[in-house]
């Protein structure tokens, strides 16, 4: 499996926050907060082999992942959720992508939350 080098393109929120600084980081703080939780509901429910609950929670974090330009991770995110929804039938399809989403996204999550600090810095 390909992992991108990078999979973050904060234009989308930039648009949107229109200037608003307290906008980033707001959203970026709640996605600093909801997002491991997320990956931690996926993991525990692939390890009980849950494949409803994976992937109804796989279906929650995908718009996150698009809304912070994602793309990469959000499509990959949408293939282990489908794949849950048909019963997980390959296991270890499933845990690989989703053990590359994660190590993706922690990336960014480190990244995010440097913008955060630099951005609450300048309020």
């Amino acid at each position: 499996m390909d992992i991108p080098a990078e999979d973050l393109d904060l234009s989308f929120l930039y648009e949107i926050a229109d200037g608003s600084e307290d906008f980033i980081v707001d959203s970026i703080a709640m996605f600093l907060d909801q997002t491991p939780q997320l990956l931690g509901g996926i993991a525990t429910a692939i390890n009980a082999q849950d494949w409803a609950l994976a992937g109804q929670t796989a279906h929650k974090l995908k718009p996150n992942l698009g809304f912070f330009g994602m793309p990469w991770s959000q499509a990959t995110i949408q293939e282990v959720e489908i794949a849950c929804k048909h019963g997980g039938e390959n296991p270890a399809e499933i845990i690989e992508k989703f053990n590359a989403i994660t190590q993706v996204v922690n990336r960014n999550l480190i990244e995010l939350n440097r913008i955060k600090i630099e951005k609450e810095a300048n309020l």
